[in-house]
């Protein structure tokens, strides 16, 4: 893959290449154990079952037969080749600040992409929102095409960080909250819900979330990069972005992303919700989730919760585990995981399951007890919250 991020010509393949890689392209419109590119990944949402489609150059089940006009449509208006409307996980409402010259690149791309003959799998969508035409209010109300446009009180590594940011690697798709029709009201990445996955990204300008206003930009572009770093690692929906889209960028557009995010910082907000337990109840709960800690978790992140630089996470002082919303570190417990195989972190250690071993009340209790141990201080877990995130789909 090509890891040239600018220069050329509008038509330049290879720089289409890796814009491609920098929007993720392949994640969404690769089924599993499937031909690159040929689509048939399901995407669920709320609304019903969305089937990627087909963006091989075949000329009949691809984009064959689409112009460089055809495809800057679809990425500025959401729009296909008929000009009937694209469905918003189709991320346009991002790719509309993605510039001409970089889209007929990655036109130029896809033309070079070996075709594969896959007819597209038709979308399994509820009443009424199979029904395309009432994208149209929906639309009026939430999309504003436009190109990313330079903000000259910025430097150009600022302006480079925001237009992957806001464009092509549409990082609010996931870590910003939505409504009720699903739609994200701003421009934020103030961390929200993955809806169906029941999988919590993070807010990206809040330190008690990630801690990106506190990391040094070497620190991030070190996760980005490789999935990995001495603060933390990637698991989850963010695994395969690192896998498929991130590792494949150059550090300086890395740094210029980590550079606009750090700009972005937010005052952090005071953690909601939680159990409410009584100082009895609080104190058989630690002493339960301290016994499991030893039995299963100490071997790895250590007594102290220090975890193995680059091998096994901290728990200490790690903002990840004290988010506001804890189900990231219950699914952990019970489904394990692994951050993701890169180019700087070929061989990444796991963790395993738990979810056969341990009861409700025991990851409660040990999630509990990493979430107030260690100088952490976060709400308390309920076995509710874990009965509800046992089953959950991981993908």
């Amino acid at each position: 893959m090509s890891v040239e991020p600018s220069g050329g010509k509008g038509g330049d393949a290879a720089r289409g290449g890796y814009l491609a890689a920098a929007g993720d392209c392949q994640s969404c419109h690769t089924m599993r154990g499937g031909k690159p590119y040929a689509g048939g990944r399901p995407i669920q949402t709320p609304f019903g079952t969305l089937y990627t489609p087909n963006i091989t150059p075949d000329a009949e089940t691809g984009i064959g037969k689409w112009s460089p006009e055809d495809f800057w449509r679809a990425l500025h208006e959401g729009k296909s080749k008929d000009g009937s409307f694209l469905y918003p996980p189709f991320p346009y409402t991002n790719y509309t600040k993605v510039t001409r010259d970089d889209a007929d690149a990655m036109a130029a791309f896809f033309k070079t992409v070996p075709p594969v003959r896959q007819p597209n799998k038709p979308h399994e969508m509820s009443f009424p929102y199979d029904k395309r035409a009432l994208l149209a209010p929906w639309r009026a109300l939430y999309f504003k095409e436009g190109e990313y446009r330079n903000d000259p009180a910025q430097t150009p590594e600022w302006n480079r960080g925001a237009y992957l940011v806001q464009g092509l690697g549409h990082c609010n798709a996931c870590h910003a909250p939505r409504n009720k029709l699903g739609a994200v009201t701003q421009d934020e990445t103030a961390g929200g819900l993955i809806p169906v996955l029941n999988w919590y990204a993070p807010s990206l300008t809040a330190s008690r979330e990630t801690g990106l206003g506190s990391w040094e930009i070497a620190e991030i572009v070190m996760l980005l990069k490789t999935g990995i770093s001495n603060r933390g690692a990637v698991f989850g929906p963010m695994a395969e972005v690192v896998h498929q889209s991130l590792q494949h960028l150059t550090e300086a557009d890395l740094a210029a992303m980590a550079v606009y995010l750090k700009s972005q910082r937010e005052e952090d907000k005071p953690s909601e919700g939680g159990q409410r337990l009584t100082e009895g109840q609080g104190a058989q709960t630690m002493l339960r989730g301290a016994r499991v800690y030893k039995d299963r978790c100490a071997q790895c992140h250590q007594e102290g919760g220090e975890g193995v630089p680059r091998i096994y996470p901290p728990l200490a002082d790690n903002e990840a585990i004290v988010m506001r919303n804890p189900v990231n570190a219950i699914r952990m417990v019970l489904n394990g995981g692994f951050p993701p195989g890169t180019a700087g972190n070929p061989r990444p250690y796991g963790m395993p399951p738990f979810a056969q071993l341990l009861s409700d009340e025991d990851v409660a209790s040990v999630v509990t007890y990493v979430r107030g141990s260690w100088g952490n201080a976060a709400a308390p877990v309920s076995p509710v919250e874990v009965a509800s995130a046992r089953g959950v789909p991981l993908d």
